[in-house]
């Protein structure tokens, strides 16, 4: 089972990168492999005293001759700064991510954790072989895509 753990600063604020990463439906825009999202569905939830959003997400990734749609349930939580994904139907065996993002000086700490495991034992071990790069590019993805949205901050 691949994980990847990733804890990074950026110069951005926490609300810069969590309104981004929530943003599921542009992921198709910028991030590698995600040729298109489906939101299915929006659903306020509480827990903990705080209101957040649970939604129903479809993605589909591609990579070469690979194209797979999965679904998601991603709970957001605006006023913590979380963001938590776990996996409802597709060509994983199982999946969960979580973001969490905290103002710092000077930008922002941004930390991300995923934990996936293929049901296809081929693709399983064809991802596990440049995992590590996989899942740092998709991190720099985001990166890129708040410097365009948010210029440059150095």
């Amino acid at each position: 089972m691949p994980t990847h753990h990733e804890i990074k600063r950026l110069p951005y604020t926490a609300q810069q990168m969590y309104d981004l990463v929530a943003d599921v439906g542009q992921y198709p825009k910028f991030l590698p492999w995600n040729s298109a999202a489906r939101i299915r569905s929006r659903v306020p939830v509480t827990a903990a005293g705080e209101t957040g959003e649970v939604m129903e997400a479809d993605l589909v990734i591609s990579f070469k001759v690979f194209r797979e749609r999965f679904g998601s349930r991603v709970t957001l939580w605006p006023v913590s700064k979380r963001i938590e994904t776990e996996y409802l139907d597709g060509p994983f065996r199982h999946m969960r991510s979580t973001w969490g993002f905290r103002d710092v000086e000077g930008g922002c700490e941004v930390e991300f954790f995923v934990d996936f495991e293929f049901r296809n034992a081929i693709l399983q071990g064809i991802i596990g072989v440049v995992f590590n790069d996989a899942m740092q590019r998709v991190v720099r993805a985001f990166e890129r895509r708040a410097a365009e949205l948010h210029g440059p901050k150095f």
